[in-house]
């Protein structure tokens, strides 16, 4: 089924996009998005292009939009689609602009279908717990810095990465140890290996876990058998020059969903470019985002 629907038809073609979207929404055959019946049959509307169902119980009409960030777009969905496409298989991003001289949409509509994407790639609610030997750590992104101990217009972003498996990263109004505490208990399961470097706050937090190993990067230790951050390091790394190269500038109020987008790719960086894009569709329904 998979490989069916990773077909490139529906990037050109407004009629096979609406069957993509459909068979991608329920695999099993549609379904009644209001009352959830299966006793449905598709309508003859002369001149759309989309196909419109009604439901022989409620006998309601729907389509395979109703409920998910497509409803009510008028955009075509062959353009979602290459969106979705495009933000999955671009390692650090793809920008509003990009995404306007490509659809040939405007700049506000990009921005906007951007970030519905974004909405869409959250991972969320989060049903199981980091293990294995797990990496914290924080940074800050934007502004710049004048001097020692002074970080101005800076947003702190704390990171959990898996070694060799998934990540998590969130904005934090503050670095504290209560903060820090609260984001590693709710993520990370307490028999796992814990390695951060030797901010005082994570040593108490240290003692909830089976382990809790430290490099001391004020020396210039950066790994010392399994201890060691340089994992989440890098996601911080690829993160920064997405950030940084691709959006440039990125308002407070927004960078949560810039980390949804790069928290789907990395947890998703060992399947292929479709594949991704599909991922990411399967998760459109019930995420409506309005612009206001």
């Amino acid at each position: 089924m998979r490989h069916n629907l990773l077909s490139g038809k529906h990037l050109n073609d407004e009629q096979a996009a609406y069957e993509h979207l459909a068979k991608i929404r329920w695999p099993e055959g549609p379904r009644c998005v209001h009352c959830q019946s299966e006793k449905v049959y598709t309508l003859n509307v002369s001149g759309s292009k989309r196909v419109v169902l009604k439901c022989a119980k409620c006998r309601k009409q729907f389509s395979a939009t109703v409920g998910t960030i497509f409803e009510k777009s008028h955009i075509p969905l062959t353009k979602w689609f290459m969106a979705f496409q495009l933000l999955a298989s671009s390692k650090k991003g793809m920008s509003a602009h990009q995404l306007h001289r490509m659809l040939d949409i405007t700049y506000k509509s990009a921005w906007f279908m951007a970030h519905r994407i974004r909405h869409v790639m959250k991972q969320t609610p989060f049903g199981d717990k980091l293990g294995g030997i797990v990496e914290a750590d924080e940074t800050y992104i934007g502004g710049k810095s004048r001097g020692m101990g002074h970080i101005p217009n800076k947003m702190p972003v704390f990171a959990l990465v898996e070694r060799g498996g998934r990540v998590r990263s969130f904005t934090m109004p503050t670095v504290t140890a209560t903060n820090l505490k609260r984001s590693i208990q709710e993520h990370v399961n307490t028999d796992a290996k814990l390695m951060t470097d030797e901010l005082a706050a994570y040593t108490k937090i240290g003692k909830h876990f089976a382990d809790h190993q430290t490099v001391n990067h004020s020396q210039k230790e950066y790994a010392r058998g399994e201890a060691g951050t340089n994992t989440v390091e890098g996601y911080f790394s690829l993160l920064k020059r997405g950030l940084t190269g691709t959006y440039h500038h990125v308002s407070p109020r927004h960078l949560h969903r810039y980390l949804d987008e790069f928290n789907f790719r990395y947890n998703a960086r060992k399947e292929d470019d479709a594949m991704r894009a599909f991922l990411a569709v399967q998760q459109t329904e019930g995420k409506r985002l309005q612009y206001r």
